[in-house]
């Protein structure tokens, strides 16, 4: 009598530096973002794309759901130190933003629907709860 196997669809972790995506035109990051996506890995940026290209990220996400195969989406959360509050802290972290060209002090975590279930974050961490 054989056995059944059965395969467990896998997923990989990718951490990009913002090294990486920053002096890429905005629809280039997304179709890089996207092609890493669809390869069914989980997302850790470095830093956190402009609210633009957050937006745009999810309306092409949106659009492909239904026209590729087994696509159900994305799950993004971004987690952020606001510079403490004071005047001083949030003028500093605006120039080095300015400087840097993004928010190199968040963190952005994006992974396909298919395998992130849920994404919860408070100030200090980022659960990331899977599907099976």
């Amino acid at each position: 009598m054989k056995k059944r196997v059965e395969k467990i669809k896998g997923f990989s972790i990718q951490f990009m530096p913002y090294s990486e995506i920053r002096d890429l035109e905005s629809g280039e990051r997304i179709k890089k973002i996207l092609k890493i996506i669809l390869g069914n890995n989980i997302l850790i940026i470095q830093g956190r794309l402009r609210p633009g290209e957050e937006t745009r990220l999810i309306e092409d996400t949106m659009a492909m759901i239904g026209h590729v195969k087994n696509f159900k989406g994305i799950e993004l959360a971004v987690i952020s130190e606001n510079g403490g509050g004071k005047f001083f802290g949030k003028m500093r972290q605006e120039i080095v933003n300015a400087i840097s060209g993004g928010d190199i002090g968040a963190v952005t975590l994006i992974g396909p629907a298919t395998i992130v279930k849920e994404i919860k974050k408070n100030p200090k961490k980022i659960e990331l709860f899977l599907n099976r």
